[in-house]
Formats: C-alpha cells, structure tokens, sequence
C-alpha cells in the first residue's frame, strides 16, 4: 500500500489517513535502533554459562590492545586447555569474522524494521501559455501495516545470528580442545619412543655381538635389529604428527612469529578420579544444544511468516497517493487541486495460494528437521557418553592394571637375569611388552581426552570430532616387532 501527496505538508493537511500513516510510521522508525555491542551481549551470556570464558569483538583500536595483552600474558605461562580455548576465543580471525557477520545481521535486522521510505515525485507540464504543476508522495501502505511483524522477525532473526554467532564461538572451542589434546598426546608419544629408540639400539648392538660370538643364530639377531628399526621408523612419524598437530593448534589459536613457541606440558592430564555419572544427559542435551535452540527459532519464524502470508493472501499491492495539482489556463488564473489516488491489485488469477502453500511447506520442512535433530541430539549425547565411560574404562584399565603389571614383569625379569635364571631373550622380550604396554597407556588416555571434549559438545553444541580415535594397537602387536 503507497501514501502520496504533493509534498509532506500538503498531504498532513490534507489526508487524514495520510497523518496517520507517517506518525505511525515515524514512531515504528523511532523504535529501531543499534545495539551499543552488536549483539555480543547475546554470545558473551551463552559462552559464559556453557564453557565459562570471555569473548571480545575485534572492532577498535582498543579491543585489539586489550585482546592482544590478555593473549601475551597467557601464552607465557605452560598452556593448560583452558587457557588455549581462552587465546583461541581472543585471537582466532575467522571467529572474528563471525563476530563481523553478526554485526551484518543486526544491520539487516534493523533494515528489516524500518518503514518503507515514501517517494516524492513532482511534474510541470506546460503548453499555449498554461501549465500544470503537480506533486507526489507515495507510501506502501501494505509494508507499512505489516511492519511490527516483520519488525519481530527480523528481531528474532537476529537472535538467531546471536546463537549462529555463539554456536561458532563452541565449535572453535571445541576443536581446540580436540587439537590441544592430540598435540599433547603426540608429543608424550614421541618421547616415550625416542627412550625406547634407546634401548632398542642397545638391544640391537647386544644382538650383534651375540651373533658375532655365534650365541644368536642369525634369524634372532634379524628379529632384535628390525624391532629397533621399526621403532626408529615409530618415532620418525610421532615426531611428525607431533609437530602437525602442534601446527593444527597454532592455527587455532591465531599465533604467528614469536608466538608460535608457546609451551605445552610434557604430558596428558591424569585421569580423574572417577568418571561423571550422568544419568539425564539427554535432557541435558536436548535442553542446552545451541544448533537445537536456532532450529527452534527457525521453526518459531516459520510460523510467523506462515501466519503473515495467509493474513495478507489477497493483497500483494496497496498503493495510496496524495496529490497536490496546480493549473493554470491560458486566460485564466491558477487554480488548485488536491486528492489522493488508491491502488488495488485484483486477486483473479492469484488468490494467494502459491505463496500459502510456499510458507506451509516451508513450515513442515522446518518442524520435519527440528524433530530429526533432537532425536539426532538425544543419540549423539547417549553414544558421546558410552565413549566417554569406556574410554575411561580402558584407560583407566591401562594405569591401574596393564602397565603396574608389566613394569612388575620387566623389573622381575632383570631379577632373574641377573640371577641367570632366564636368558637375554626372555628379557629383552618383555621389555619389549613393557614399552608397548605404556604406549597404549599414553593412546588411552588421549582418546579418553577426546572423548571427554565430544562430550562436551554433544551436549552444549560445536559438533563432535572430526577424527574418531585412532585404533590402537594391541600390547602384543606391538611386541611382535621384536
């Protein structure tokens, strides 16, 4: 619907309808305004109650002061996983570029609830000495009645943004936790095998003088050197996806030339004590995830424009045109004239329908993937935690049983050579079990900190790990080296 006159005084004087439009609509544009963060007060909540850290948005020359001197005075101390999501949060570019996106929609949304802007039009027409002056403003009236309407979507859409914006801030947090606990675990990793590499070699040299005094056949002496080799082939590649896994992090974290030496520990956490018992973690879930809360806004939305379509089915075009004439005859004198001009799309052919049947489908699109997600939630949250409790379970087995057990073993066996109740082979064979025992040790306890992260995620949101854990391979594999 459109609102003309000649000019805006004329129409105020002249249509009532018109006085009512523009202060109506002059009071709806009074109502939207910027928000003094753009919408960060929104993920800052969200991220605060879930993982408990700080957010800034990068926007002046004094946000990037204050990031820059929190993120130097945590990258001095040994990195914990906490303080990496913390620099990941301060210093990543493409969360701050999701931080940008937001402050893009809540333009849009302010865009959104805004009146349409009237459009003026004069025109002189003029011939045989007389003429003809006239003046024009053109409202869309239709615009302008559904606007509190879609005022409230576009203000739901932004809240929609915000958690678009916090579900990013979840899913880098996250993935650092995931990368901060394979560069740890690699890097313990490498440094295991590079000890075992030592008493590798000095099996292997033993091997060797045994064979040159004839007391190893030469397939015994083969069987020791290739268990050194392979270990040395072992290390080579901990070493390499320790350092790319450290890379992965430095990534993450958005750190560059001097800040790429940040420490990190020597090894993996501890395992707690004893493991959560979470018996309602679906409800957890299906109560926290951010992916589900912006689904359910989307569905809530859906509604509205379902209901906004079917209200305005049969009008699609409502024009309203105040106008201002001045004519003047040849041998007359100027005259004045005033009105309004209305337009109305007939709905003949289109009733409408299309654009129901368009906003119902849409609808029952929105609830049909609303309904899969929060069944996938509820899955997603029960498998996070059965990985969660066996990762737990295995290595929690390797700490308190495997390994005390085969250090047991190993330090007997030494007894027992020394005593020579059992031969060189006998020892070398089960230092051999010894190392393989603590490097699945050191495998357990990184995957139980992955699975520990995805657990997390399932139920807050950020999505689970790219990369399922690595298979680990069997204490007598491993030994079979040898």
């Amino acid at each position: 619907m459109q609102l003309a006159t000649s000019n805006r005084t004329s129409l105020i004087s002249t249509s009532r309808p018109g006085i009512v439009a523009l202060s109506f609509a002059l009071l709806l544009s009074g109502c939207a305004a910027f928000s003094p963060d753009a919408g960060m007060s929104g993920v800052a909540d969200v991220v605060s109650n879930t993982i408990r850290k700080d957010v800034i948005a990068v926007r002046s020359v004094e946000d990037g002061e204050r990031a820059d001197a929190l993120v130097t005075q945590l990258l001095r101390r040994t990195l914990s996983v906490e303080s990496a999501v913390q620099i990941a949060l301060l210093n990543n570019r493409g969360l701050q570029a999701a931080y940008n996106e937001l402050a893009l929609a809540e333009a849009d949304a302010i865009e959104q609830s805004l009146p349409p802007n009237p459009t003026f039009s004069l025109s002189r027409i003029s011939g045989d000495g007389g003429f003809e002056f006239e003046r024009q403003v053109v409202g869309d009236i239709l615009a302008l009645a559904t606007l509190p309407f879609r005022s409230e979507i576009a203000r739901r859409r932004f809240h929609e943004a915000q958690l678009r914006a916090a579900l990013e801030t979840l899913r880098l947090a996250a993935d650092v936790r995931r990368a901060y606990y394979q560069a740890v675990g690699s890097s313990e990793l490498a440094a295991l095998l590079s000890d075992t590499k030592t008493t590798a070699e000095t099996i292997a040299q033993l091997a060797e003088k045994l064979g040159q005094t004839g007391g190893l056949n030469k397939l015994d002496q083969a069987r020791e050197q290739v268990f050194y080799a392979e270990i040395t082939a072992d290390l080579a590649t901990a070493r390499q996806q320790a350092t790319s896994a450290r890379e992965r992090l430095a990534r993450l974290l958005g750190v560059w030339g001097g800040q790429v030496d940040f420490k990190l520990p020597k090894a993996l956490p501890a395992l707690p004590r004893s493991p959560k018992s979470l018996p309602n973690i679906e409800v957890e879930a299906v109560g926290r995830r951010v992916d589900l809360q912006m689904a359910r806004i989307e569905l809530d939305l859906l509604a509205k424009a379902l209901n906004l379509t079917e209200a305005t089915r049969f009008v699609t075009l409502l024009d309203l045109a105040g106008i201002s004439r001045k004519t003047k005859e040849p041998e007359g004198t100027p005259f004045r004239q005033r009105g309004f001009d209305l337009q109305l799309q007939i709905p003949i052919f289109d009733g409408g329908e299309v654009r129901v049947r368009q906003s119902a489908e849409s609808y029952n699109i929105a609830l049909n993937r609303l309904t899969e997600k929060a069944v996938n939630v509820r899955s997603e949250a029960r498998d996070a935690y059965r990985v969660y409790r066996s990762t737990y379970d295995i290595a929690g087995h390797y700490q308190r049983e495997v390994v005390p057990l085969r250090n047991i073993i190993s330090d007997e066996a030494q007894l027992r050579y020394g005593s020579m109740q059992i031969d060189v082979f006998a020892l070398l064979a089960e230092a051999k079990l010894r190392i393989a025992a603590q490097r699945a040790s050191i495998d357990a306890r990184r995957d139980f900190w992955l699975a520990h992260s995805d657990l997390r995620s399932a139920v807050d949101g950020g999505g689970r790990s790219e990369n399922q854990p690595e298979s680990r391979p069997s204490t007598n594999s491993l030994a079979s080296g040898g």
